[in-house]
């Protein structure tokens, strides 16, 4: 699904009204039509509703929202947070619409009556400051924002709970809650950047009456993830192993023998061919115990039972004969394991995907991106992606990943509750699965086998990526569901893997 920013928004809304001669309040009565429609699902007989409006746009989509509940026979109050003076012309004719129905526009004060009278609210819309917001809440805003939260109703938010920037998702300062959100012609970035996609709740993405011909058009960098972008293709019956990838995976030392098995079991799983693990001396008897269809190989190693550098040759030769190779998981850290991967995406042609310690062998060394011979993957974390140089301190995760995807022409998986797979081209996805019951070590092992097995069964990159992720993320989702949030091990979402790549095989 592709999104938008709100600079493009605004150019669709103003090309529609002053190009195509839509009338901007057309535009607004749908605009509040949704929004009632889906306040009239959670409100019951008698219930009552309050609107809480800015004064721009928004506030009018509000106020039209209103005065269709009332129309409706629902007791309502109309909350103006602002000037009144200051309305635009459009959400003033939504307000002669409310005062026709025998509505007001009452000014927001935060007295104890009004948190009294949420109380009593099944619905609560808030429609201070949709998509427009780019500075701190303050004032009475601040004050309105914090009511919302506490009144304990359904909060539906038009277009964006107010205090997220649609753009990055930021949070700015505070922000609305919302359980619903009805935005309007294209879902936003923000909607689906963390933490603006923990405040949105459900997203409906709602038709206003521009044409489809704009928004098909609508050229977008940023797409969802949702069900109907994955599929995975049914096998040809003349197959064989030989046609599914052959993946090599460089894991492990001593006390970390989970992360390659993990790993190894999660590339099987998702369909490769076949895998080979290749890991210290000191852990081979221990892998070729764990290991049932992968084949373990050991390599030299230092005295702490890590990778040596010397094992540099061997991997390299393997790596010619596979299809894909995987660096990192369990590796631990020392000069002669940061000297291995450094030679070796140097000089390998077979795509690499780097995890755990196989990123943080290149923090420090960010300029090898520039001298690689491979197409190359980057699984971080915040955390890890920090240390290669990414800066999230001002909360736009969107952009720092896509900027570092191009500046370094690499394929970059930030992960976190929003996972984002960016591009060499600055095209980014972000995932729409997986949850709080995947907060577990061994997850990352997990997802760094997947993206290896797809890989190495020629899907292109980045949608052997995107539906690592997603395929992830769903087997997350369904082991939370039987488990429990608190429950789920990363070994759980590998036995799990066949369900949620049968589910996502079905449907595509």
């Amino acid at each position: 699904m592709k999104l938008t920013n709100s600079a493009q928004m605004r150019e669709m809304d103003n090309y529609a009204i002053g190009h195509l001669g839509i009338p901007g309040v057309a535009l607004m009565s749908k605009a509040a039509g949704h929004i009632a429609a889906a306040a009239m699902e959670r409100l019951s007989p008698g219930g009552r509703a309050a609107v809480f409006c800015g004064t721009g746009n928004n506030g009018g989509d509000g106020i039209g929202a209103a005065a269709y509940l009332m129309d409706k026979g629902v007791s309502v109050r109309v909350f103006l947070v602002g000037n009144a003076e200051k309305l635009t012309p459009d959400a003033k004719e939504m307000l002669k619409y409310l005062d026709s129905l025998g509505g007001s526009l009452e000014h927001f004060d935060a007295s104890p009556e009004l948190l009294r009278h949420l109380g009593d609210c099944d619905v609560v819309i808030d429609a201070i400051f949709g998509t427009g917001l780019n500075s701190e809440i303050r004032g009475d805003a601040l004050l309105a924002i914090n009511l919302i939260n506490d009144s304990g109703a359904y909060v539906i938010a038009a277009d964006m709970p107010s205090g997220v920037n649609a753009d990055t998702g930021a949070v700015m300062g505070v922000a609305v809650m919302a359980s619903t959100t009805v935005t309007f012609t294209m879902a936003k970035q923000g909607q689906f950047v963390e933490p603006g996609s923990i405040h949105c709740g459900e997203v409906r993405v709602c038709d206003i009456g521009i044409p489809s011909e704009i928004v098909d058009g609508a050229v977008s960098h940023v797409s969802a993830v949702t069900p109907e972008a994955v599929g995975l293709p049914r096998r040809r019956l003349d197959t064989h192993k030989g046609n599914y990838g052959r993946c090599l995976i460089i894991a492990g030392s001593v006390g970390y023998t989970g992360a390659p098995a993990l790993s190894a079991r999660a590339a099987s799983r998702m369909g490769a061919g076949l895998v080979y693990l290749g890991v210290p001396r000191s852990i081979y008897d221990i892998m070729a115990v764990k290991m049932d269809e992968e084949m373990p190989f050991h390599l030299p190693e230092d005295r702490q039972g890590r990778l040596a550098a010397n094992a540099a040759g061997e991997i390299l030769r393997r790596a010619d004969e596979c299809d894909v190779c995987l660096i990192g998981p369990g590796l631990g850290r020392s000069p002669e394991i940061t000297e291995l991967v450094l030679s070796i995406i140097r000089i390998v042609k077979t795509p690499v995907v780097l995890d755990a310690d196989g990123i943080n062998a290149i923090s420090g060394h960010i300029d090898i991106l520039e001298k690689t011979a491979c197409p190359l993957v980057l699984t971080p974390h915040a955390g890890e992606f920090v240390t290669l140089g990414g800066n999230l301190s001002y909360g736009d995760r969107l952009r720092e990943a896509r900027m570092f995807a191009m500046r370094n022409r690499c394929y970059l998986i930030l992960k976190g509750h929003r996972t984002i797979t960016t591009l060499p081209d600055g095209n980014a996805h972000i995932n729409t699965t997986g949850g709080p019951a995947m907060a577990k070590g061994g997850t990352g092992d997990v997802l760094s086998g997947m993206i290896a097995a797809l890989i190495g069964q020629r899907f292109p990159i980045a949608d052997a990526a995107k539906t690592a992720v997603y395929i992830h993320g769903l087997a997350g989702d369904m082991c939370a569901a039987e488990l429990g949030e608190y429950s789920v091990m990363a070994s759980d979402i590998v036995a799990m893997l066949p369900r949620a790549a049968q589910r996502v095989a079905q449907k595509g």
